[in-house]
């Protein structure tokens, strides 16, 4: 790749291809600064939704299958010179299959993703993320990177969301995507399930929600009386690429009937379970009712909770330990110092952050982590990996692309050690199962 140059410097000739962002002005807000500093910006939009929340020149429309996709893409990359690949998450297949072309031509690949630490951040790495993430899995180099950024100020402004905003955008992308289906035929979604199927689902959970908010309070209350310990699990959604790619399970409800299992056979018999629905759960699965069934089956009973809603941050400090697939849950309960256990592949499940241990001595001793490696960790994720800012507000969109542009403009090489020559871990076993996260 040519020189990187510096501000006082001609810039070298670089192009920017974006690809799919979220549903929000983010992207073309990125690509309007760039432009403004004088670097060549091109899009290709997969639907009328990327349209609408694109509208700068340079874009082009991909209207061909899935399968045909790579070789049009390459034909794109060598026509327009592109240099830098754009992209909000690397699972999507349309995605996944960029990042290989970029790879095999030699292109830098950006991808952003939510924060790995929230709220108040958003993630931008080279190559990938989570799963894919070059961060180093060595505890030695995660210290040896945080001395070098000791003096490094990591400081941040809180970020205001705006629900109302976020939702507005994400109606506005669906509904042009299903009203005019015909602009893009063959347009294949990542999500699982049709937009409409989805609002409706949460349209079902705004009209249970002040019933799920007592009910949440009234667990609340029953485990603040501190009459034995509980364990939490949050759930993550069927529709999260970490589960999808980066983890041994297909969907949530294996997660709880998997953990619930060993829970029942392993946990002191005065431990109770707590079963927190995710925020942004559509609500399509009944979870609660198939939490009571789990409970059944498990012999479980009132040992097993389940909880819509609640404080996130009162729960973990409360619980004794914190079960997660690869959640980002998982580092803010690693930075309140509550013993953590990872099922599936996560960037912070190494000695000194995680239990290292099976999940059934996790119910008998669970491993808290080390406080200092804790903040060496986050040290060295935040300096690496992590944009103060969000995607949601206008306030959070200036941040973010402050500093997305400072980062893209002129950005260093990795050092060597960074590179991750692959993820693998111990195998372990569950319950009495073998579970090996994807790679092993």
């Amino acid at each position: 790749m040519t020189d990187r140059g510096h501000a006082d410097h001609p810039r070298p000739a670089r192009t920017f291809l974006f690809l799919q962002g979220l549903a929000s002005p983010f992207f073309r807000r990125l690509g309007g600064a760039l432009l403004e500093r004088g670097f060549n910006v091109t899009r290709i939009n997969l639907n009328l939704g990327d349209e609408l929340f694109w509208r700068l020149g340079g874009a082009v429309a991909y209207r061909g299958r899935l399968s045909a996709w790579p070789d049009f893409l390459s034909n794109f990359i060598e026509e327009r010179g592109v240099t830098d690949l754009v992209l909000f998450g690397d699972g999507r297949p349309y995605h996944r299959a960029a990042i290989e072309t970029a790879r095999l031509r030699g292109l830098d690949v950006h991808v952003f993703e939510e924060g790995y630490f929230r709220p108040n951040w958003i993630t931008l790495e080279t190559g990938g993320v989570n799963g894919f993430s070059r961060l180093p899995r060595d505890p030695q180099a995660i210290r040896q990177l945080a001395a070098e950024l000791a003096e490094t100020d990591l400081g941040h402004e809180h970020i205001r969301g705006d629900m109302r905003l976020r939702t507005l955008w994400d109606v506005t992308y669906n509904v042009a995507n299903v009203a005019l289906p015909y602009f893009y035929p063959f347009y294949r979604r990542h999500r699982p399930q049709h937009p409409l199927i989805e609002y409706a689902g949460w349209l079902g959970r705004f009209i249970k929600g002040k019933a799920e908010k007592r009910r949440a309070a009234e667990v609340e209350a029953q485990l603040a009386t501190g009459e034995g310990r509980y364990f939490l699990l949050p759930l993550q959604l069927d529709s999260d690429y970490q589960i999808r790619l980066h983890s041994p399970f297909s969907a949530m409800t294996e997660v709880v009937d998997f953990v619930a299992r060993s829970f029942a056979m392993n946990a002191r018999p005065t431990d109770r379970l707590v079963v927190k629905l995710h925020p942004l759960d559509n609500g399509l699965v009944n979870r609660r009712r198939l939490t009571g069934i789990t409970a059944r089956k498990t012999g479980l009973g009132e040992r097993l909770l389940y909880l819509d809603g609640g404080h996130g941050p009162s729960l973990l400090d409360g619980a004794a330990g914190v079960v997660v697939v690869n959640s980002t849950i998982g580092t803010l309960a690693v930075s309140r110092g509550r013993p953590t256990i990872a099922l599936g592949q996560a960037i912070y499940d190494m000695p000194g952050l995680t239990h290292q241990g099976t999940l059934e001595s996790f119910w008998r001793e669970p491993t808290p982590p080390d406080p200092d490696f804790a903040q060496d960790f986050r040290r060295v994720v935040t300096a690496q990996t992590q944009l103060n800012g969000g995607f949601y507000s206008k306030q959070a969109i200036d941040i973010a692309v402050s500093l997305a542009i400072k980062r893209l403009e002129v950005r260093p090489p990795l050092p060597a050690r960074l590179v991750a020559t692959g993820w693998s871990r111990p195998e372990r076993h569950y319950g009495g199962e073998r579970v090996v996260a994807p790679g092993e």
